[in-house]
């Protein structure tokens, strides 16, 4: 999920009016209500810093004046993904928590082969700029070079359409690519021709396997297929208090094939929430 944005000074032309109280509190409540993502007093500075970004952007010069606008003006409708797109962290990185991407290449993708009969659907619920999914790509790759190809597709979904059009893009920079093996980059990765750009892109057959839509965690109903075999929401819930959690993970499993896993962040834990599910390794849970 993105760093936080680091504050810079005002351009020309603009207040450095602080956000106020009741407006931080207003936008809080806004956030949480649509993305179920905690503002705590903590936040403040954080929310203020990226705030500023909307409101240069939508052509306010003071950022009390910009949330007037939102809630008072009528602009929330307007301003809504711009908004969302600003706040949402995107923290997210190549081969995060390896362990498991050891459990699918040993465990969870033999048996799923087996099961499927060589087919195999992933979704990453919160793609973010898409290493997650990529990750899984290549390590699906791998396990048809060692063992028996699979025909997968993989869906992204995330609240911010910014990182969507990244991970669609499949470009990063050298330093994030580190994590990724020697041999997997030389497989799967295509280096810009003009090095100064340090850039690398995901090369095309993996890029074909992904397919991305916007959606929000805190939807009834998402409007996706119910029998993936693997879905991601790894390091996520930590953003949401918990019965917010409990919903999510109620609505996740419901699109979980019969045998699928359920993978959340090495931090996480479904514990006090009633699941169909089993776990199968450290925050691995597999539907019966």
């Amino acid at each position: 999920m993105s760093n936080l944005a680091v504050q810079t000074a005002p351009e020309s032309g603009t207040s450095t009016e602080a956000l106020s109280l009741r407006n931080f509190n207003r936008l809080g409540q806004f956030i949480h209500d649509y993305s179920g993502i905690r503002m705590p007093p903590s936040k403040r500075t954080m929310l203020e810093g990226r705030l500023r970004r909307c409101m240069r952007e939508s052509g306010h010069v003071s950022i009390n004046d910009y949330c007037a606008y939102l809630f008072d003006g009528g602009g929330l409708d307007r301003e809504r993904v711009r908004l969302l797109d600003a706040v949402t962290t995107n923290k997210t990185d190549f081969f995060r928590e390896p362990q498991h991407f050891e459990f699918l290449t040993e465990v969870g993708l033999p048996a799923i082969a087996k099961r499927r009969g060589g087919k195999v659907k992933i979704w990453s619920a919160a793609c973010s700029i898409g290493a997650e999914a990529y990750t899984t790509a290549m390590v699906i790759e791998e396990f048809g070079r060692q063992s028996k190809r699979l025909d997968y597709s993989i869906l992204g979904t995330d609240l911010s359409t910014q990182v969507l059009s990244q991970a669609v893009a499949g470009r990063y920079s050298e330093q994030m690519i580190a994590p990724v093996p020697r041999d997997l980059r030389a497989r799967y990765l295509m280096r810009s021709r003009d090095p100064k750009r340090g850039e690398v892109r995901i090369v095309p057959a993996l890029r074909a396997r992904l397919s991305v839509a916007r959606m929000n965690l805190m939807d009834e109903q998402y409007p996706v297929d119910n029998d993936f075999d693997v879905i991601f929401l790894r390091n996520v819930l930590i953003y949401f208090d918990k019965p917010t959690q409990a919903k999510v993970l109620k609505n996740l499993c419901e699109h979980l094939a019969p045998g699928g896993y359920l993978i959340l962040g090495h931090s996480e834990s479904i514990v006090g929430v009633d699941l169909p599910v089993r776990p199968a390794a450290h925050t691995v849970f597999q539907r019966p």
